[in-house]
Parts: C-alpha cells; structure tokens; sequence
C-alpha cells in the first residue's frame, strides 16, 4: 500500500460516514468504491450497479439499502476525490471532445486486434477487441465502451469493412483452428489417462 493510499484510507476512517462504520463494513465499502470506479470506466453508467451493490452491502446490516448507498457514495468521494456522477461525466465529456489525434489512436488500436488474433497465443475476437479497447480507454481517458465504439467507427470508415465482421473472420482463421487443436490434444489425454487407470 502506498502513501497516498494509506492517507487516502485514515482520512475516509476519520470522515463523518468512515467514524460509524465497523471495520468490516468500512472494507466492504471502500472495496465497493473501487468497483464501483471500474464499472463507470467500463460502461460509463453506475446506477443499476450502485442500487444492486447497496442492496446486497445493507443485508445483514442494520441499515436499509438507502444508507448503504449513500455509505458507498461517500467512500467513493473520499477514494477518488470525486463523485460517481463527477467521474461519469468528465469520461463523457472527453469522450465528446475527441479530436484528430484520438482518431487516429482509434484506427492504430483497431489494428492492434489482428496480430493479437492471429500471433502466438492466439485469442478469440472479443477478447482481442476488449483488451485493445481498454489500453485505448486508458490512453484517451474515456469509457470501454465509448473506446471501443470508436475503434469499430474508424476502422469501418479508414478500412471500408465492418470491423466485428473482419475480427469474427480472422478468428475463424487463425485461432479456432488452435483452439480445435488444443481440445483434440486434451481429449487425447484424458482418453490416454483413463485407459492408464483401467489398466
């Protein structure tokens, strides 16, 4: 654990909502707000989330699920500074304020999916698709989602083919014959361990 961390984590103990909490529920709660920070990165929306994980923190509690969010809302303020609507917003916005150079991030990103696909350990499409739309999420700092739809849009306009259909190909071409390959090898085993235990 870092400094700030550790800073971070005594002055949240020592806030209004951090004092009334035992230190289990201050651990539930701070961990909530850590996921809580990656689902608005991922999809940039919170509210179903925010409402199921307060739900199930506030069972066997003895506050309702209304406190318990506002227990999460209050840990996630003291963790990033920021509010979960604050957060959402700033990623919308800069996912709205894109320019050229994030484009062309976008298209070298879309890229990146075909040797993923098709070198060395090979991956399926959405992985591949899922593991360049969050490095390009991180980079230009804005949503998964708002990343991927944005690798998908540049390729399909710079390449003049739909991108999920140009993955879906190269991973009928080079990773499910891999992947047939490993499931053959692993049948052999157990059909070679199973007839070694007969014996």
């Amino acid at each position: 654990m870092t400094k700030i961390e550790e800073t971070q984590i005594t002055e949240a103990r020592q806030s209004f909502t951090g004092s009334k909490l035992s230190e289990s529920q201050f651990d539930e709660s701070w961990m909530l707000a850590k996921i809580m920070h990656r689902g608005i990165h991922k999809s940039g929306s919170f509210r179903e989330k925010l409402t199921d994980y307060s739900y199930a923190f506030s069972r066997g509690e003895k506050f309702d699920a209304m406190k318990g969010e506002t227990i999460i809302r209050d840990q996630f303020k003291a963790r990033y500074g920021e509010t979960l609507n604050q957060v959402r917003e700033n990623l919308k916005t800069r996912e709205a304020n894109i320019g050229l150079s994030g484009h062309e991030l976008a298209l070298d990103h879309a890229r990146m999916v075909e040797p993923l696909i098709r070198d060395g350990k090979t991956m399926p499409f959405y992985r591949a698709y899922d593991q360049a739309g969050c490095a390009l999420a991180a980079k230009l700092n804005i949503t998964e989602v708002g990343a991927k739809s944005l690798m998908s849009d540049t390729y399909s306009k710079n390449e003049g083919q739909e991108f999920y259909a140009t993955g879906k190909a190269l991973e009928k071409k080079f990773h499910e014959p891999v992947r047939a390959a490993e499931q053959q090898a692993r049948q052999a085993q157990r059909a070679n361990t199973r007839s070694q235990t007969r014996a």
